[in-house]
């Protein structure tokens, strides 16, 4: 699967009682995401972003906005006058699933030439 299928995958619901991914398909899908990385317990991806101002910054926060909500999957982000670090996990099962990726690869796609 290539970083392209999964930008055109939807998110699915996600409830508790469902497994977080294993080490094997995170180990898979993170090279389908250029840029991110995984923390240390497994339990979410992250990416810094750095733009030049604070209009660039805040447009890509507007149209990861979009995204989300059209995803029903939501990130958690820290921004600043040019950057904004990206956070993607599923709160319903305390770590990572394949939405976290979809997500990742969407916005990942609105800085593509």
């Amino acid at each position: 699967m290539s970083d392209h299928s999964l930008s055109e995958r939807k998110c699915l619901p996600c409830e508790g009682g469902t497994q977080p991914l294993g080490q094997d398909r995170i180990a898979e899908l993170l090279p389908q995401i250029p840029g991110w990385q995984v923390d240390e317990e497994g339990k979410k991806i992250y990416r810094r972003y750095e733009f030049k101002g604070f209009y660039k910054t805040m447009a890509f926060i507007n149209a990861m906005a979009w995204i989300a909500n059209q995803e029903a999957h939501h990130p958690d982000f820290e921004a600043g006058y040019n950057f904004c670090l990206v956070h993607f996990t599923t709160h319903a099962i305390d770590g990572l699933s394949e939405n976290d990726f979809i997500c990742a690869a969407k916005v990942n796609a609105l800085l593509d030439d």
